[in-house]
């Protein structure tokens, strides 16, 4: 008796995401793509639906975000390094939970890492609780694609619950080694 070989929830959201990388690799992030990305794969287009759904299964299944970076609530972790295959896209997976956080944030926002996108960054949004958000370029994202340009740099946050949020950054590139401005 043959057995039929299974493919993993990561390596059917990898062959997923291959599709979208190359129709975006030539794009430069801004204002502009991330309106189009949200026209084109807003949260009812059969790409968001199911990229929604593998990294939410992959977070359950401990794959995805399984890297703590301020406890349970702030995880994230490479999927795929830049490579031939993604078009030199890393792929990333970040899980934010601003649940019961000590931070003080307006909107008792959690805020991770201050970081910058030195070539921009296209970034899904799943939301896990109604009501959760992560903040964009275009103010919070409830759902669907923030395009953060080039150059731009933040700390990410989150508010209302978790959110995961899987990235897609040009040539791997993202820099922790930026100071937030002085308030």
């Amino acid at each position: 008796m043959s057995q039929t070989p299974t493919t993993s929830t990561k390596d059917q959201l990898v062959a997923r995401c291959l599709p979208f990388l190359e129709e975006v690799k030539d794009m430069t992030t801004g204002v502009e793509v991330e309106q189009w990305l949200n026209t084109k794969y807003g949260v009812d287009s059969d790409l968001y639906k199911d990229l929604a759904r593998l990294i939410t299964l992959g977070v359950k299944e401990g794959w995805a975000a399984d890297v703590e970076i301020s406890g349970s609530k702030y995880r994230r972790a490479r999927l795929v390094a830049p490579c031939a295959e993604t078009f030199y896209f890393s792929i990333t997976a970040v899980l934010m939970d601003s649940t019961d956080n000590g931070q003080n944030n307006p909107e008792d926002a959690f805020r991770g890492d201050y970081h910058s996108h030195p070539y921009g960054e296209f970034n899904l949004v799943v939301p896990l609780n109604e009501g959760a958000a992560l903040a964009g370029p275009s103010g919070w994202c409830y759902g669907g694609w923030t395009a953060p340009a080039p150059g731009s740099h933040h700390f990410p946050e989150a508010k209302g619950g978790a959110v995961i949020a899987l990235f897609f950054l040009p040539s791997g590139r993202i820099a922790y080694d930026i100071d937030p401005p002085a308030h």
